[in-house]
C-alpha cells in the first residue's frame, strides 16, 4: 500500500520538523525574543505564543509514533497479504490518531486513511 507508506513518511517528517523546532527554539515558538522593557522577559511565561512546552512535545510524539506504526502496517500488508484486514485497521486507526499531532501536514493523515480503507476492502488474489 504505497499511499500508506507515503502518508506515514509525511507523518514522520512532520514530527521530525516539530522536534527540530522544539530543540532549535528551545521549546517555544516566539516571534520576538520576549517583550523586554519593564515587563522583563514576559514572552516565556506561556512558552511563546501560548503553546506550553508539554503540548508541543506531546504532539510531536503522537506524530512520530503514528508515522512509524502506519509505515509498519503498510509494510506488513505487503509482506502478509492474507492479514490485510488486520494491518489495514492498524493503518486506519493510527492515521486518524495522527490528526491530533499535525498529521503529516494533514495530507499524510488523509493518505494514511485512504490507504487503510483500501487495505480493508482489498482481497488478495486467490492462487488458482
Amino acid at each position: 500500500m504505497v499511499l500508506s507508506i507515503i502518508g506515514g513518511t509525511l507523518m514522520l517528517l512532520g514530527g521530525s520538523m516539530a522536534l527540530m523546532m522544539l530543540t532549535y527554539h528551545d521549546g517555544g515558538f516566539e516571534m520576538m525574543d520576549g517583550f523586554g522593557g519593564m515587563m522583563g522577559d514576559y514572552g516565556h511565561v506561556m512558552g511563546g505564543l501560548g503553546f506550553p512546552y508539554g503540548i508541543v512535545s506531546g504532539l510531536m510524539l503522537v506524530s512520530l509514533v503514528s508515522g512509524v506504526l502506519v509505515i509498519v502496517g503498510a509494510v506488513m500488508i505487503n509482506i502478509h497479504p492474507s492479514q490485510s484486514s488486520t494491518w489495514g485497521i492498524v493503518v486506519l486507526v493510527f492515521s486518524v490518531i495522527s490528526f491530533v499531532g499535525v498529521g503529516g501536514f494533514v495530507i499524510g493523515a488523509v493518505l494514511g486513511v485512504v490507504g487503510g480503507v483500501l487495505a480493508l476492502t482489498w482481497r488478495p488474489k486467490s492462487k488458482a
